[in-house]
């Protein structure tokens, strides 16, 4: 019995690599998101500065998660739409 050979997956490869090099990849939700991790106080300011600058009520920015580290760090995501639109 005759094993079959293996696919060539330099393709394959390529493919990923070009994927993986794209700096932005918008999700399929449409939000964009930048995580953060910051000592307590410099994690307050980065959130009132994201909420300033892109308004809740046009760009549904909020917090959409976080989680206290050790050291009084705390690591959060921040999203909101790319347009007010």
């Amino acid at each position: 019995m005759r094993i079959p050979a293996k696919p060539p997956l330099d393709g394959l490869k390529r493919s990923l690599d070009k994927r993986r090099a794209e700096p932005v990849r918008m999700p399929k939700d449409g939000f964009l998101r930048e995580t953060f991790e910051l000592p307590r106080a410099q994690a307050r300011a980065k959130a009132r500065e994201w909420l300033e600058r892109w308004p809740r009520q046009a760009y549904w920015t909020e917090i959409e998660s976080w989680c206290e580290r050790p050291g009084d760090v705390i690591e959060f995501t921040m999203r909101r739409l790319p347009t007010a639109d």
